[in-house]
């Protein structure tokens, strides 16, 4: 349990936990913290994931698990309904860990990814390997998972953002879009992007991996 849970989380009264988002929100907003409770313990598991995802750091996840559930109960008022639940607090911890990125300005530091790897004839190079190509059971041994996080460590943040929440987190382009507040169009470039700079930096394992089984 987290510091902010200690601090700010009564128990949770029976019968909460099996009830919707929409009525803990509504129990939340009548003064519920026992609803809060509930909807922290519901959705702070996702957060932590996918501030991890993100940040790769535990300690930089804890505190934006926090920061972002202060957010919520803060700015909990402002929730229009037109979008879901989950949809706005993705955006709330998507800025949390976009804003601490940029106070510390690693992304000055970081490789651009405006002009992915091509060929003469402005295509990606041969020797990159297509990324739908690649066997999941190999995407989930130890070591290429390995260099797969660090890849991902190395792709500026709006980049990473955008591909850990279609590629990982298994969200729309439209809800990506929408959690980013950018255009679809945008959203499919930056995904288009990363995907490159990820390929690149696996393919040396992918064409050794293959040359092993040959």
């Amino acid at each position: 349990m987290t510091l902010f849970q200690y601090e700010c989380i009564q128990p949770v009264k029976s019968g909460t936990g099996k009830k919707t988002d929409e009525q803990l929100i509504k129990a939340i907003q009548q003064g519920d913290k026992a609803a809060f409770a509930s909807l922290v313990r519901r959705y702070e598991d996702t957060v932590y994931k996918f501030s991890y995802k993100v940040c790769r750091n535990e300690a930089k996840a804890e505190e934006t698990l926090q920061d972002t559930f202060i957010n919520v109960y803060r700015k909990l008022d402002s929730f229009d309904r037109k979008s879901k639940f989950s949809t706005w607090l993705y955006s709330i911890v998507t800025n949390n860990c976009l804003m601490s990125r940029r106070k510390r300005k690693v992304d000055d530091l970081l490789e651009s990814l405006d002009d992915p790897p091509v060929d003469s004839s402005g295509r990606l190079s041969e020797h990159v390997a297509r990324w739908e190509e690649t066997p999941a059971d190999v995407l989930m041994q130890k070591e290429l998972q390995t260099l797969l996080d660090k890849a991902i460590l190395k792709l500026p943040v709006d980049y990473r953002v955008v591909f850990v929440l279609r590629d990982l987190e298994g969200r729309s382009t439209e809800e990506t879009a929408g959690i980013l507040k950018i255009t679809v169009e945008a959203t499919k470039s930056r995904l288009r992007r990363a995907r490159a700079f990820l390929r690149t930096q696996l393919s040396p394992y992918m064409s050794l991996h293959s040359e092993v089984e040959q």
